[in-house]
């Protein structure tokens, strides 16, 4: 979510508590684009006649030919020129977002720059195909002890082009899972990490339903539960 914002009006105009990061402005227009793909193709509209009044988009990166079709500019006294845009060269698309230029000539070249800096330096690499098992989830009382883990589409990063750092992923969930467990269902999330950066955190969906087990093997997951449970509270106390 947009934790560190605070909308007070829906037009963007000043307000002395309205409060807006770049990062999730880059967040809701990449929502925006996934969520709302039809939508989406107005703002790559170059002009719309409405009224019998032309009007143009004013969005530079439009005719700039390098894969730009969305998303909005903006200009008040209190935060200068800015603009949310976006581009896709190569089935790659990037997020830009700049704000505090003294020019709209400025706020073009910048975020021109930061578009081509992006595609030249950056590659996505593709950690998982799309409905490949992730992982597992132990799961408690069931028919089966454990649930295949998968993401809903492919699971890729855009990292530094020819970069050899190393990827740290984790697999969380507050497990064990209870049964039932019903297939598509979110019961865990994938985090990865590049040193200290996070770089993906999306959800994990049960690959399968997993009914509750026999009676001696919801017993025995009991007694699992329970010495593992007691092991768990005496190295905390540690």
């Amino acid at each position: 979510g947009l934790t560190k914002s605070v909308f007070r009006n829906a037009t963007g105009m000043p307000d002395p508590q309205q409060r807006v990061t770049a990062r999730e402005l880059a967040l809701l227009a990449d929502h925006i684009i996934k969520t709302y793909p039809e939508l989406y193709k107005i703002f790559g509209q170059r002009e719309f006649t409405w009224n019998k009044i032309r009007q143009q988009n004013r969005n530079p990166l439009l005719t700039m030919d390098i894969g730009a079709d969305g998303l909005k500019t903006g200009n008040i006294d209190e935060a200068g020129f800015g603009l949310v845009g976006s581009a896709v060269q190569n089935g790659q698309r990037l997020i830009v977002v700049v704000n505090g230029l003294k020019t709209g000539r400025d706020r073009a070249t910048e975020a021109r720059k930061l578009l081509e800096w992006g595609f030249r330096a950056f590659e996505r690499r593709q950690l998982f195909a799309a409905g490949e098992t992730v992982g597992e989830a132990s799961v408690y009382g069931g028919e089966k002890g454990r649930v295949a883990l998968r993401s809903k589409n492919a699971v890729s990063l855009l990292l530094p082009r020819g970069s050899s750092e190393r990827l740290a992923a984790r697999i969380i969930y507050r497990g064990p899972l209870a049964v039932p467990v019903q297939e598509g269902a979110e019961v865990a999330r994938l985090v990865v990490t590049r040193g200290d950066i996070k770089t993906l955190d999306i959800p994990l969906y049960a690959a399968e339903s997993v009914q509750a087990g026999t009676l001696q093997s919801r017993a025995l997951d009991a007694l699992l539960e329970a010495t593992t449970g007691w092991v768990r509270k005496a190295l905390s106390r540690s």
